[in-house]
């Protein structure tokens, strides 16, 4: 495992400069003391779920899930981490989930809030559940990552709703969006928060692009993410020591346009072979390493399915994420 992540990071590492670009410091600002969480709480949809379903802290994932090796398909939920788990993970911190025997930790404080199909409405209900459990600190380290569900409701309503309006409703979502992330930091806790992927550059976009002739509905799904990224970009508090931002839009827009960077060889084709799924109906849920289409793997292929971040997209975000935290003036 160790060396399968030690290659990602180093392909990370080969577009440093790009990286580095890519994360911004609201306000500015540069880091007088080094940030030490005590524990990280996540907001949005299933790019932050781990889903422990079988209640036996061994979690799975809306990506691709790890197995011991390629002759024990036997799930472990370290391998493979979410982006969240690889923050987490940066401070020495797990997530209740995950933390598997025998080495689980005792009473891990890392909160979960992320729920499948979560789209912006589901944030303030998010935030005030864990508001009830308990109140955010300065020691807390605040994840959001949401909207692509908002983006592709909004979408299924084209063309009998016109992009006029469905631009509208995106916007009103993005706007919507940075007044929670707003509503987390002035509660007190430290925010890093995701920009939604170009959707127009995913599988899904791809294929709406080759089936329809009305209009070109990759362009369309990407005018749509870029206006809903803008707008919450737009409303978030403009403070590094209180929020931090991804620009995975921007990351994922490279990668796309310069093959290998990264690593990645493959940006149009889902790794996982739902064909081989046990749930009903299938799901990426039980995509492991060992169920893959022919010639994937999760460091060469961007997603999982045809909008899911795969592990090595996961992995790379989560790298940005842990970047951000370590740099911003929080």
């Amino acid at each position: 495992m160790k060396s399968k992540i030690d290659r990602w990071r180093r392909a990370l590492c080969g577009c440093g400069a790009l990286a580095s670009a890519l994360l911004v410091s609201c306000g500015g600002g540069t880091q007088v003391a080094a940030f030490a969480p005590n524990r990280v709480i996540a907001f949005g949809d299933e790019a932050s779920v781990i889903d422990d379903f079988r209640a036996d802290a061994n979690g799975r994932k809306y990506s691709i899930n790890g197995t011991v090796s390629a002759t024990d398909p036997t799930l472990d939920c370290k391998i493979d981490p979410l982006w969240i788990q690889v923050l987490a993970n940066g401070y020495g911190l797990v997530f209740p989930q995950c933390n598997p025997q025998p080495n689980a930790v005792a009473s891990p404080a890392s909160r979960i809030r992320a729920t499948p199909g979560a789209q912006v409405a589901d944030i303030a209900g998010q935030i005030d559940a864990q508001i009830a459990e308990s109140p955010f600190t300065a020691t807390d380290i605040a994840t959001v990552l949401v909207g692509q569900n908002d983006i592709l409701a909004q979408y299924a309503q084209y063309a009998t709703v016109g992009e006029g309006q469905l631009t509208t409703n995106v916007e009103a979502a993005g706007t919507a969006l940075g007044e929670q992330i707003n509503r987390i930091a002035n509660a007190g806790a430290k925010v890093l928060v995701s920009t939604v992927p170009d959707i127009g550059l995913t599988p899904f976009g791809m294929a709406e692009r080759a089936a329809n002739t009305d209009t070109d509905r990759s362009a369309l799904l990407t005018r749509l993410t870029a206006r809903f990224n803008a707008k919450m970009r737009a409303t978030i508090l403009n403070d590094g020591r209180k929020i931090g931002l991804i620009l995975t839009d921007e990351y994922f827009q490279s990668i796309v346009r310069f093959v290998g960077l990264g690593g990645f060889t493959n940006v149009t084709v889902g790794a996982c072979d739902l064909t081989k799924s046990t749930l009903v109906p299938p799901s990426i849920l039980d995509c492991t390493d060992l169920t893959l289409v022919a010639g994937a793997t999760g460091a060469t292929y961007v997603f999982a399915d045809t909008t899911h971040f795969g592990s090595g997209a996961q992995l790379q975000l989560g790298t940005l994420a842990l970047t951000r935290a370590q740099n911003n003036p929080f």
